[in-house]
């Protein structure tokens, strides 16, 4: 799988704010204000970090879409990454982290971007449809939907939380391998090596655990016996701006049928699919780089 090769590798600033309630909050900001093109903001998975979309933001930032320069957020969501910790677990919520994103947008001065919402990041875009529906010029959303497959709810159960820390690169990939291989068929040695370090190393490249241990106490009480609330009246809120709904090509959390329901019900809904991967694709090969930069580009012009 061949990696993306942006027009320029811009760096970006690690920078700090304070929520609501004053715990510290970190986000990537890549490129710059002043650049001309519509700003990107990525917002990541259940236990991930902005790390995940490096690859990307690198490209977005440096002008592959449109050829235009472009300003590209990417959060941790508290208990994430560098953002800290928080001693109350039940506010590893949607509502507060929904309220954390919007802290972000008005502290960096973001008033309209395109959204890219990753598993969790992709609920947080469509609450964002009610919360602040001013902020979405358009929406893309990686291998999640308004409803939730159980079989991929009681997968991620069984691992957040419960996996030991690994020591090295080396243990990291076992431990992807061991966990993921069986839906991320596509993926050679580079990519795997690529996918532990955006997962388990930090800024120093020491490896070891990216998210607060307690975020499985907000998935172990979901009664998988049940379907989870099914959230069409939250995407039929980004019906007025175009869409991108990604899917893994061995996902089992977003599945055919909802994706099928997802272009019916909006008017301007593309899809893509991402062979040999599963939940979520990674976003780190070039065609979907490629692919999502195609949308950013349409959506602006």
């Amino acid at each position: 799988m061949p990696l993306a090769e942006p027009l320029a590798e811009p760096s970006f600033e690690s920078c700090f704010i304070s929520a609501s309630d004053g715990l510290r909050l970190h986000f990537r900001d890549y490129g710059s204000p002043l650049d001309p093109g519509l700003p990107v903001v990525c917002l990541p998975g259940l236990t991930r970090s902005a790390a995940d979309f490096g690859p990307l933001a690198s490209a977005l930032a440096g002008g592959l879409a449109g050829n235009r320069r472009r300003r590209v957020l990417a959060l941790d969501y508290r208990g994430r990454g560098l953002s800290g910790y928080d001693r109350d677990w039940k506010n590893y919520s949607l509502p507060v982290e929904n309220d954390d994103i919007l802290s972000v947008l008005t502290a960096a001065g973001v008033e309209r971007a395109v959204l890219v919402g990753t598993s969790r990041g992709g609920l947080h875009v469509m609450l964002l449809s009610a919360t602040r529906p001013s902020i979405i010029a358009g929406a893309v959303l990686n291998d999640i939907g308004p409803v939730l497959e159980p079989q991929g709810l009681a997968r991620i159960r069984s691992y957040v939380g419960k996996l030991p820390p690994p020591k090295s690169e080396a243990d990291a990939v076992d431990l992807l391998k061991r966990l993921m291989s069986a839906h991320f068929k596509g993926l050679g040695e580079a990519d795997w090596a690529l996918y532990a370090k955006l997962t388990f190393a930090d800024e120093t490249g020491r490896f070891g655990g990216r998210y607060d241990q307690k975020l499985m106490k907000t998935i172990e009480s979901i009664d998988l016996e049940q379907p989870a609330p099914a959230l069409w009246a939250q995407f039929d809120g980004l019906r007025a701006v175009p869409l991108l709904a990604i899917r893994g090509g061995n996902s089992d959390l977003l599945s055919p049928g909802t994706l099928a329901e997802m272009a019916r019900r909006h008017p301007n809904c593309e899809t893509y699919i991402v062979e040999g991967q599963g939940h979520p694709p990674l976003l780190i090969d070039a065609p979907s780089i490629q692919r999502i930069a195609a949308f950013v580009a349409q959506t602006e012009g």
